[in-house]
């Protein structure tokens, strides 16, 4: 074979790896990839309707809330399949890094898992092993109406699904670093509202503004993502965000409809993670 019959075989080779590999169909991931913020919208009532809006108002992913809400697996298995074409990519905040919640929430379709209260270095590693197929973890290949996303879920699940993780406390914070650094995890969270709650220092504290820098330094040190409330949208290095709920936003398109206005967000005012 002659070098130049060669080179174009190589070519060929190449160009049919790369027409066979399966693109990412989490687009919040790719975006994140790309150097773009992404911004989610809270969820926590279990009608479709309300979910189908938010999840087409222009939202890169909802955040669905099943840690401070009484949403079941099967309500949300529903919304998700109700909207399963919307833009928005549905992420669960599960109750803990559990091996039920933790199946549950991925077979039903979430591309994005959030794991609140994160400690101790084995909830992070729990976190990734439950959420992902062999020959990363131990997700087990059960039933699901996941197929939606691809007919080659299971070849590209661990690809696309997402980990988010949420440092919430002073204990936390001294192993932000192990955290940051477990393979698998994709997005750190600094909570905003959780940390004045433990600490009972302001956002305007320099001790609670030296907590979150800390996380700040971790997690961009270990070249993940970092996320935190909308209101620090401006911050920088925040790419992943959490915006407010559906209730709030009820009542700002009210606002915006009978007077033409809406009030705005003050610049160190953290939303959604502490609440409607």
């Amino acid at each position: 074979m002659s070098r130049n019959l060669a080179r174009l075989v190589l070519v060929g080779l190449l160009a049919i790896g790369v027409a066979s590999a399966d693109p990412l169909y989490n687009t919040v991931k790719q975006k994140l990839m790309d150097g773009k913020k992404v911004v989610g919208g809270t969820v926590y009532t279990s009608d479709p309707n309300i979910y189908c809006a938010m999840a087409n108002s222009g939202f890169d992913f909802l955040w669905i809330e099943m840690q401070h809400s009484p949403l079941t697996y099967d309500e949300v298995a529903k919304m998700i399949w109700a909207c399963k074409d919307a833009p928005a990519i549905p992420f669960i905040r599960v109750p803990g890094p559990t091996p039920g919640d933790l199946q549950k929430a991925t077979d039903i379709g979430a591309l994005g898992v959030i794991i609140p209260m994160i400690d101790d270095i084995q909830q992070a590693k729990d976190a990734v092993t439950y959420s992902k197929y062999p020959p990363i973890g131990k997700r087990s290949s059960g039933g699901g109406q996941y197929g939606f996303w691809s007919k080659n879920y299971r070849q590209t699940a661990n690809d696309n699904i997402m980990i988010v993780v949420m440092i919430e406390s002073p204990a936390g914070v001294d192993i932000a670093d192990e955290i940051a650094a477990v393979d698998g995890i994709d997005v750190v969270f600094a909570a905003s509202g959780d940390m004045g709650s433990f600490t009972g220092y302001s956002r305007d504290d320099p001790r609670y503004l030296k907590l979150i820098n800390r996380i700040h330094d971790a997690t961009l040190g270990a070249k993940k993502w970092l996320a935190g409330p909308q209101a620090w949208y401006d911050w920088d290095g925040y790419t992943f965000f959490q915006g407010p709920g559906e209730s709030s936003l009820i009542k700002t398109g009210a606002q915006v409809t009978l007077t033409g206005t809406a009030p705005g967000v003050r610049k160190n005012q953290a939303t959604g993670d502490e609440g409607h």
